[in-house]
């Protein structure tokens, strides 16, 4: 197995229930090292670059909003299978659908306000990260 890193996110609405630290304790529990961290408070032009991959989608005015909405906590983890083990411990978008004992699981609201983002793939975590850390940042 190959050791990878891949794009986490901390959305705003588990920052404001200060969640953070429950959220990155199970992403390391799971045996992902989180390399890089900082807390943003994305502006509507970052949060539109970010996600313009769905700028055409019905909800990407309210997916701006939301993200706009109070401070992020963006994070780049490395480890074996690093963006399949982060996904699998985000659990299913939907928490109604998510497994018992993932993050989503137990701390999101609801679909839209459902607490974190990862990466899907190799080419969307090497994006994702570049979009928000310089290379002198990951200090894995």
């Amino acid at each position: 197995m190959a050791i990878e890193r891949t794009f986490s996110m901390i959305k705003p609405d588990a920052t404001k229930r200060n969640l953070t630290g429950k959220i990155t304790a199970k992403l390391e529990e799971a045996g992902l090292r989180v390399v890089a961290s900082k807390r943003v408070w994305m502006s509507k032009a970052q949060a539109e670059g970010f996600y313009a991959v769905h700028k055409d989608r019905p909800f990407f005015g309210e997916l701006v909003e939301t993200m706009t909405s109070g401070p992020t906590v963006v994070q780049v983890l490395e480890g074996e299978n690093a963006i399949l083990k982060n996904r699998e411990v985000m659990g299913a978008t939907n928490p109604a659908n998510a497994a018992e004992g993932t993050i989503r699981k137990e701390f999101a609201v609801s679909i839209g306000e459902n607490s974190v983002h990862g990466s899907d793939a190799p080419e969307t975590a090497a994006q994702e990260i570049a979009y928000w850390f310089s290379g002198v940042e990951l200090v894995g």
